[in-house]
């Protein structure tokens, strides 16, 4: 099973459009996750219209329209890993243990809001991503999004994807 993780689009405030590398592997992935901060309905109706099965969430710059049709925290199962989905973890320091003592009943939590990558594992076994933002690096080199394989209930082949500039 593949998945595309991603976030923070910002779209139309942070680009005009999403990168054609993302929308390519929205049409390879079997589930999308995107951890809020979509600013766009349209946005959100785009990842509806193009993914096979789309769990997100709202962020903290999601209206009341999108707030309306987003949880705050999605939960799912994908090749028998559970998956959990928020925007927003708190700062970096302490993050592991914040985030597995939240969500005891998840293998993987998938998350935005710093547009920066991150993955790490707290203890006990939780997986933290963040794919950054494929449209807005801020203080990073580059945007970013990830995709990743689940199979026999194992997630790999987790990878972190630069977009270059002006795509």
């Amino acid at each position: 099973m593949r998945l595309l993780l991603t976030s923070d689009t910002h779209l139309p405030r942070r680009a005009r459009r999403l990168p054609p590398p993302l929308l390519a592997e929205m049409g390879a992935a079997d589930v999308v996750l995107h951890a809020g901060d979509w600013v766009d309905v349209a946005t959100l109706d785009l990842f509806e219209a193009r993914a096979r099965r789309l769990v997100g969430v709202s962020g903290n710059n999601d209206g009341p329209e999108l707030r309306s049709r987003l949880p705050e925290v999605a939960r799912v199962e994908c090749g028998g890993l559970r998956f959990g989905v928020v925007h927003e973890t708190g700062a970096s320091q302490g993050r592991e243990k914040r985030c597995a003592d939240r969500f005891p009943d998840l293998d993987v939590l998938v998350f935005g809001h710093s547009h920066i990558p991150w993955d790490t594992t707290a203890p006990g076994g939780l997986r933290l991503l963040n794919p950054g933002s494929p449209t807005d690096r801020r203080r990073q080199p580059y945007c970013t999004y990830m995709t990743a394989e689940v199979s026999d209930a194992r997630l790999t082949d987790v990878r972190l994807h630069r977009i270059a500039p002006g795509t």
